[in-house]
């Protein structure tokens, strides 16, 4: 993927484009340089396959994600039974194909370059 920047923008997930609501969770929407960045926020007890699939309508998340961990531990499951554990500093490529849960009582944000256009949408 080749990125061509045509203008300084500066921007703020103080003030996101679009803020996405689910159940233990929210999803904070920018579009910089041609592209939407999230940050996505779990409390704890969330966990994909209760609070998104529903939105979602499908059997596991189909959005792939590019992330970078903030803060909080996540679960992560992929389809074919691989399980990691991500916490702050992390970074994972999850390609389609998951379920994912907030780990202990802290909650769970993480930067996504790849993932945030169709996230958490009906």
């Amino acid at each position: 993927m080749t990125i061509t920047l045509q203008a300084t923008e500066h921007k703020t997930f103080a003030k996101p484009e679009e803020t996405r609501e689910f159940p233990n969770g929210r999803a904070e929407i920018l579009q910089v340089g041609g592209a939407a960045i999230g940050r996505l926020s779990f409390e704890p007890g969330w966990r994909w396959s209760n609070d998104v699939k529903p939105l979602a309508g499908t059997s596991s998340c189909e959005a792939p994600h590019f992330q970078y961990h903030v803060s909080g531990q996540l679960g992560i499951r992929m389809d074919d039974g691989t399980e990691i554990v991500a916490g702050p500093g992390d970074i994972t490529s999850l390609p389609s194909g998951h379920d994912a849960w907030v780990i202990g009582d802290e909650p769970v944000v993480t930067i996504d370059w790849y993932g945030a256009t169709d996230y958490a949408r009906a």
